[in-house]
C-alpha cells in the first residue's frame, strides 16, 4: 500500500462534497445509537472535549450533542475507517440518544415494507 491516507498514521479525514464524513456512534456493549455527520470543526470539538459534535444538516451549524437535552454522548473512544471517510464514536450516553426519548435512534425494524417497533 502506497496511499498513506491508508496505510499511514496520520488523521486526514476525506471529507464529501459537502465537507461532511459520516459518523457512527454505537454504546461500549455495541448497540447502534445513531449516525450523524461530521465537518472539520465538529471533529476537533469532539476529540478537544470528549464529548461527541456534529455538523446538523437541518440546523446548518455545528451542534453539540444534547446542548438543549443535557443528554450528551462522552466519547470513550474514536476509530477512523480504512480510507477515512466514516468515522465510529463509542460513547457513554448520558441519556437517550434519540431526538425521540428512545435510547437509540434505530428502534424499528422493516419487515415486509412496514416499520416495526423494537423492544
Amino acid at each position: 500500500m502506497t496511499d498513506q491516507r491508508e496505510s499511514g498514521t496520520t488523521l486526514d479525514p476525506k471529507y464529501d462534497v459537502n465537507g461532511l464524513v459520516t459518523a457512527v456512534v454505537t454504546a461500549r456493549d455495541g448497540g447502534l445509537l445513531m449516525v450523524a455527520h461530521m465537518d472539520a470543526e465538529a471533529l476537533e470539538l469532539t476529540q478537544s472535549t470528549n464529548v461527541a459534535h456534529f455538523w446538523s444538516r437541518s440546523r446548518a451549524r455545528i451542534w453539540k450533542k444534547g446542548e438543549t437535552s443535557g443528554h450528551v454522548l462522552n466519547v470513550v473512544e474514536m476509530r477512523i475507517d480504512c480510507d477515512q471517510d466514516a468515522i465510529w464514536i463509542v460513547a457513554d450516553p448520558a441519556g437517550p440518544a434519540c431526538h425521540t426519548g428512545e435510547p437509540s435512534c434505530f428502534y424499528r425494524r422493516i419487515v415486509d415494507g412496514r416499520l416495526e417497533r423494537v423492544d
